[in-house]
């Protein structure tokens, strides 16, 4: 083999369960406009930025009477490293202390309005304590994904050993600020056929790329299209709350698009690539060409192949109708949930208010087995069966029984029969790459699209980004994998963006996902698949631990390199 077997190590990641802090319960749905079915229009041919173009910032502090200034505690009262939350009389405000340097920054998490002070701070940057994105004390710029807006800062002074805090009084009610943009200065006339950048996809991977483009200055035209007929929503919340409605999801209003001339066209679906050419086309004939490219297709769910797949009332979670239907259905019903990996546990605790019975069914022995490991998934299994929630494992559905057409059985390989008056499939995704397989872009056996750190696939000016793609991870000697979070979708999409700039940036976060189910909230950093041994700290059955997983090495004795134990040899 060339080499010899290390002692096992722990890969950098990370699980941890806890009991939610008080204000996780008051989560809010992001609100914005409705969806519109239509394009929001104003386009056109290459120009170049100026600086005075862009739309103007609100000033931070309009005059002395839309200010309010405060001395807020002495400067011996926080020691480096130390966060507090202070008040203002319009609103309270993060005050930090680090290097001997104290900053004041808006105190909520503008994802979901987390209280930043229960995060941790670190290296100038202060992470959030449930969703772990980062922001810059300095300058209260959002560095690190989820969410889409940055912080205020406010302005900090020392006089006579007190600290004291100015800031503007509409700053510290909106809690959450939007990077200066450019607007799109090319006109839209007689070039409707072509934009300079094309972003197919609108998840998380399309909608940063193109914000990011507009806050790096970029000011032609840029069109955003999407299979939806919504503007970009949050559709990890779609598992998580059925009941929310679009206007609730929506990522950004409709008149956010007009305002930095992000064209979005909804209901529209490629279905063809012409790399030479440049050039798309769209289902219903319309042809767009572009100068770069952006692919950010996302994933396709699978479906069941089972005798009655036809039945209604059997859904997959993709839209919010998809999950708004399936609460209507559920309501002192029977629902059966297929799969028990993210989205259908997700989906179970939710309807276990809502529904008569719930029971899900799975192939493995129990729930996240290959994702979270036996020990863990028994602990998390334990919890929902205490929840009311019936489990039939190591089994599929070999039918589907209707009555007038609609869901009434569900009979399992088993050859148990459960009551059921709707269904959800989550069986995992394939990536929506069909669309590609003529082109000359090159996708791998499994149809996903592998690119290198900067999200170039093997076409010049053609990046991808999001659930469809394998990108090669550093701190596993740069392997290709594909991690579906939504937190890497974001970051993929800014290091898109980057680079149709020539910024020549890579992509280097940390995946991290989180759930939240029956009160306890579900945190993963880092990239386990394949891990040898679970170390768990804490107490699994109260479901207050941390979970490491590591994995094996294989130490080349020739060069000295490491890399990851696959049962093959080397």
């Amino acid at each position: 083999m060339g080499g010899c077997f290390s002692k096992p190590k722990p890969v950098e990641l990370k699980i941890e369960v806890v009991l939610p802090e008080k204000e996780r319960g008051k989560e809010e749905l992001l609100a914005g406009g409705k969806g519109s079915p239509r394009a929001y229009q104003g386009n056109g041919t290459a120009r170049h930025f100026h600086a005075d173009e862009r739309l103007p910032a609100p000033h931070p502090y309009p005059s002395a009477q839309d200010c309010v200034e405060a001395a807020v505690c002495h400067v011996k009262d926080l020691e480096n490293g130390q966060m507090r939350e202070v008040e203002l009389g319009w609103g309270k405000v993060l005050l930090v202390k680090d290097n001997g340097e104290f900053h004041a920054l808006g105190h909520k998490c503008p994802h979901y309005g987390a209280p930043l002070v229960k995060g941790v701070l670190s290296r100038g940057r202060v992470r959030c304590p449930w969703h772990g994105a980062c922001f810059n004390i300095s300058t209260g710029d959002l560095e690190d994904f989820p969410g889409l807006d940055s912080l205020h800062k406010f302005q900090v002074k020392i006089e006579k050993e007190k600290v004291y805090v100015r800031a503007s009084k509409q700053a510290l009610q909106l809690q959450r600020r939007t990077k200066v943009m450019a607007k799109c200065i090319s006109p839209s006339a007689g070039h409707s056929s072509s934009t300079n950048v094309l972003i197919v996809g609108a998840g998380a991977a399309g909608l940063v790329c193109a914000e990011t483009l507009r806050q790096e200055g970029f000011s032609d035209r840029i069109v955003l299209c999407t299979l939806d007929r919504h503007l970009p929503y949050d559709r990890p919340k779609l598992s998580k709350s059925l009941d929310a409605q679009p206007e609730q999801l929506a990522l950004r209003p409709k008149e956010f698009f007009r305002a930095y001339g992000i064209e979005v066209l909804t209901e529209a679906q490629v279905v063809t690539v012409d790399v030479r050419n440049k050039k798309v086309v769209f289902k219903d004939g319309f042809k767009l060409e572009y100068s770069k490219l952006l692919l950010a297709p996302g994933s396709s769910p699978k479906t069941l192949s089972c005798k009655g797949k036809e039945v209604e009332n059997v859904f997959t979670i993709r839209t919010p109708e998809d999950a708004n239907r399936v609460v209507r259905l559920a309501r002192g019903r029977n629902a059966v949930v297929v799969g028990a990996g993210f989205l259908g546990m997700e989906v179970a605790a939710y309807l276990t208010e809502k529904a008569h019975s719930v029971s899900v069914v799975e192939l493995e022995e129990t729930p996240f087995r290959r994702f979270l490991g036996e020990r863990v998934g028994r602990a998390l299994m334990k919890m929902f069966e205490n929840n009311r929630v019936k489990f039939y494992m190591q089994t599929e559905v070999s039918e589907l029984r209707a009555q007038e057409g609609k869901l009434k059985e569900v009979v399992l390989k088993s050859s148990k029969v459960v009551r059921a008056d709707v269904c959800v499939v989550g069986i995992g995704a394939v990536p929506a790459t069909g669309f590609l397989r003529q082109s000359s872009i090159n996708l791998d056996s499994r149809g996903f699209i592998p690119v290198n750190k900067m999200m170039q696939t093997n076409v010049p000016g053609v990046f991808a980004a999001g659930d469809a793609v394998t990108f090669p991870l550093a701190w596993r000697n740069n392997r290709k994998v594909n991690i579906p979070h939504w937190q890497m979708a974001h970051a993929q999409g800014r290091v898109a963006a980057q680079n149709m700039l020539a910024q020549e940036a890579e992509i280097s976060t940390v995946p991290y996902l989180w759930t939240a189910m029956f009160g306890k909230s579900l945190r993963y950093a880092g990239y386990g698949e394949g891990f040898d041994d679970v170390i768990i700290q804490g107490d699994l059955e109260e479901l207050k631990f941390v979970a490491f997983y590591t994995k094996l090495f294989v130490l080349h004795s020739k060069t000295g390199d490491m890399s990851w134990l696959t049962g093959k040899g080397s």
